[in-house]
């Protein structure tokens, strides 16, 4: 038994599937159904139920994996430590960005980084907020951009802005013509046009909803920011974007009209994670403030 085939193993119980598990652990597939074989008869067990159209862990073969994942961890953790202890500056840094942020943030920030840090390889990952906080856990990550607050005493949370919530209306409507900011009161009586479950903008959005007074649009869920952008040019409804979605470069579309909200603006608050226990923690708040510099137009919170 060695450690490659225990990622294999994993790798399975991730994918569900020998092809795919393959394709990430970057081998071929009878390279990684012998090498788990193997392991079988190493243990003496079968790990895996093997099916035509599907693949099931046997009993044992989950608590296997689940030891696996653990043993896997501290492996890595070893590696980590190895890195940071050479130059945590001159290595890879796995860092997980939510949808309705990363495309917006990562054109600001990451000509920053590269110009702080040169030699850091920075491998960027895009996930829902539930896929990046799971990965920073079981360190697939090594940090993560999310929005608060994050709930886990094992991550150490470094703010970094707070970004502003805009209304996007169809140039037709009422609220298109008004002048100056608006209270968000106007929201009272509007069904919104809101983002699919999942993803953390919908349960920000519906609480400012809910605080003013308005409520979802039935019927309808976007799976991503651009085509909320798109229904409300369509005249579908209106809507609430992050201040970063709606700034050059991004073109707003004529059909669309950003109205301002008055103060309190409603936002929501961007800050950095890492497990405490990260061999990068001694650099990553100098990583930090990097990112929160780009950001220089929007409040620091």
């Amino acid at each position: 038994m060695n450690l490659r085939d225990l990622r294999y193993l994993v790798a399975v119980a991730d994918e569900r599937h020998f092809g795919r598990a393959a394709e990430a652990c970057f081998v071929s597939q009878p390279t990684l159904s012998t090498q788990i074989r193997k392991l079988e008869r190493d243990l003496g067990v079968e790990l895996i139920e093997r099916n035509p159209r599907h693949v099931t862990l046997t009993a044992v073969g989950e608590q296997v994996v689940e030891r696996a994942r653990a043993i896997i961890r501290e492996a890595d953790a070893i590696v980590d430590d190895a890195r940071q202890a050479q130059d945590p500056a001159a290595g890879s840094l796995r860092i997980g960005v939510f949808p309705t942020l990363a495309p917006y943030l990562l054109p600001r920030v990451v000509p920053d980084l590269r110009r702080r840090f040169p030699a850091l390889e920075l491998l960027l990952v895009e996930e829902k907020t539930e896929v990046l906080h799971q990965g920073l856990r079981d360190g697939t990550l090594d940090v993560a951009v999310l929005a608060r607050p994050v709930e886990d005493d094992s991550l150490h949370e470094e703010p970094l802005f707070g970004e502003r919530f805009v209304l996007a209306v169809p140039s037709d409507h009422p609220l298109a013509t008004q002048e100056g900011p608006v209270s968000t009161d106007v929201l009272a009586g509007e069904e919104l046009l809101l983002l699919e479950e999942g993803h953390c903008l919908r349960q920000q959005a519906l609480s400012v909803c809910h605080l003013a007074g308005g409520s979802e649009r039935r019927g309808f869920r976007a799976t991503s920011l651009e085509t909320l952008r798109q229904m409300v040019a369509a005249g579908v409804g209106v809507t609430l974007l992050p201040q970063l979605a709606t700034e050059p470069p991004v073109v707003t579309p004529a059909a669309v009209t950003l109205v301002q909200f008055a103060d309190p603006v409603p936002e929501r608050e961007i800050a950095m994670y890492w497990r405490r226990s990260s061999p990068f923690r001694a650099f990553l708040p100098e990583l930090a403030s990097v990112v929160a510099g780009s950001i220089e137009h929007l409040p620091v919170r």
